[in-house]
Parts: structure tokens; sequence; C-alpha cells
């Protein structure tokens, strides 16, 4: 599989023409009977020898990082960023791998994080509690500041969303070094972030909304950043595991879950379906024991749900078309609900 980011590589190497890669894109959506963009590309896997190699990372990366640890705290960190850089040369920059790509892409950001958090620990062993926000902070801006770095050398389409999340966690740890009672106000906070992310992703989508370029496999990311922080929060803000779930909450979940589905639907994009969904089962499943399905509320729950979902999935494009129609203007920004010539 072949992500826009390749077809748009290939056209500024010149194999091949901007024509020719028009023509293989309608080729695709007449083929699929929707438009293109309907399949949220993104390449993960050039082969198997992606796998392979990510193994052989992953390995490498967890040696680094105890080695590292035992001989001080924050140095495993700073091993698994050193080593993930010159590696990147390699995999990244002159091979191309996928998936390799993104695992050194998060252990150069990640570790850089890491050891700014490992020499705080280190130099304060005994800091105090309103204090770990701010380290935090400084973790964040370094991990940001790493994957500024690295998207000018590699310009992976994740590294955009790495950087975002490590400014949240930034702006988080900032948060709650001025004001210490803000840590009881996490998931609230955690929600702002996610909006904040998701507008990002919004502004990257909206500046392709053909989806030609790389700026669509960095919306991509980003949407996959912005959707868990969103969910995870406003579910967790309404009690869902607080307590026994009752039938009120669970319609509250399951009407959130119908407005996130809109919301995925305008503007094509299914990460908020996918990062919401434990919450909808779990809600569904509430809902089938307090009817008396006790034996088999989990069967039903999986049922019912991936019967949607399946569904949903067949006919998207029609479906989505609809959504789209109701949204006047602003759908003249979000990527086109229909081929070209169909109506």
């Amino acid at each position: 599989m072949y992500s826009e980011s390749d077809i748009e590589g290939a056209v500024q190497a010149g194999a091949l023409t901007p024509e020719a890669a028009a023509a293989f894109r309608r080729h695709v959506a007449a083929g699929h009977g929707e438009p293109a963009v309907d399949e949220e590309h993104f390449r993960l896997l050039t082969g198997f020898n992606d796998i392979f190699v990510s193994i052989a990372l992953v390995l490498l990366f967890a040696a680094l990082a105890q080695i590292g640890g035992k001989l001080t705290p924050g140095l495993g960190g700073l091993f698994v960023a050193g080593a993930a850089w010159p590696l990147a040369e390699y995999f990244t920059a002159r091979r191309r791998m996928a998936l390799p790509s993104i695992l050194l892409l998060l252990g150069f950001v990640g570790g850089i994080g890491a050891a700014v958090i490992g020499l705080a620990t280190t130099i304060w062993p005994n800091l105090h509690d309103n204090y770990v926000g701010g380290v935090f902070a400084v973790a964040g801006l370094a991990a940001a500041g790493a994957a500024a770095l690295h998207w000018r050398r590699f310009v992976v389409p994740i590294t955009v969303a790495a950087g975002t999340a490590a400014l949240v966690a930034m702006v988080v740890g900032i948060v709650v070094v001025i004001a210490p009672a803000a840590k009881l106000l996490l998931f609230p906070m955690l929600l702002v972030g996610g909006l904040a992310v998701f507008a990002v992703a919004m502004w990257w989508d909206m500046s392709d909304p053909q989806r030609r370029t790389r700026r669509a496999d960095v919306a991509f990311w980003l949407h996959l950043v912005a959707a868990p922080l969103i969910a995870h929060a406003l579910f967790n803000l309404i009690g869902v595991f607080g307590a026994e779930m009752g039938v009120g909450v669970a319609v509250v979940v399951l009407a959130m879950y119908l407005a996130f589905g809109f919301v995925a639907l305008a503007i094509d994009r299914r990460a908020l379906l996918v990062s919401s969904l434990a919450y909808v089962l779990y809600a569904m499943y509430a809902l089938f024991r307090s009817a008396g399905a006790i034996e088999l509320s989990a069967a039903f729950t999986a049922f019912v749900i991936g019967s949607a979902l399946l569904t949903l999935s067949a006919f998207w494009h029609p479906i989505r078309r609809r959504v789209v129609a109701t949204l006047g203007g602003l759908a003249m920004r979000l990527p086109p609900a229909q081929m070209a010539g169909v109506s």
C-alpha cells in the first residue's frame, strides 16, 4: 500500500507526472466506487522487512534503556535517543522504511523527554509534588524541540503529532506548577488539549482537502493523538467508570458516540469512533444488563456494535454525503463527498 506521501514524493522525484498521479487516484477511486480520500491511506509497512527491523529496534532500545538506567536515571533515554538518530539516517533517510521510521521517531523524541525526567530525579530526588509538573513541562518542551529537529531532517508525518502531544504535556505541566490545585482538573485540561490538537489537525486537513500531499498524512496522525485525549477526558468527566453505570449515563454515552460519528463522517476521519469505542461498548453492555439480559449482555453488545460499525463502513460514502450536505459552505473546505462526475 502506498500513501499519498509516496505518490507526492514520486511526483517530486519525476518518477510520475502530476497528470499520471491524478489519473492513478481517479482509477483507484473508480475501482472502489468512492472518493480516494475516503480510504484514509497511510503507510505502515513497506514489506515484511519492516517488521523484522522493528523487532530488532525494540530489542535494541529496551537494552539501551535498561543499561543506561542502571548507570544513572535518564541515561537510558539519552542512549535510546542517541542511537535513534543515526539509525534514522539509514532506515528513514535512505531506506524510507515506514514502521521503523515511526519507532525511530518515537525513540528519539521519547528518549529526550525521558532523559530530562531522569536527570531531574537525579538532581532532585525528593522533589516536592508541586514541582513535578515543572519537570514534565521541561521534558515536554525538550521533546517538542526534538520533534522539530527530527521533522526538519527526516519529515516523517507522525513527527508533528509527537511534537504536538509533547507541547500539550508541557502546557499541562506549566498549569500545575502555577496552580497546584489544577492537578484535580486533569481531565478538563486533557479535554482542552485534545480539542487544541484537533484544531491543529483540522488546519492541516483543510489545507489539503483532496488529501494528495504529505499534509494529509500529518493530519491523520494528529487526529490519532486528538481523539483519545478528547474521548478519554470527556467520558471520564461524565463518570463512565466511576461507579455502576446507570441507564441515564449509558444513554448519554450513546448520544455522544452518535455525535462523534457525525463529526467523523463530516471530516472523513475515523479516529474519534475508534478511540471512544470502549466506552460505547461498556454503555451498551450496561443497557443490556439493566434490561435483564445478564448472561448474553456481552454477546448482544458485540453483535449490535459490530453490526452497526460494519454497516457504517459499507455505507460510509452515501451516509457521509448526506452529512456533508447539512454543513453548507463549510463543506467546501472538507474532503469531497462524491467523485467528480458522480451524483
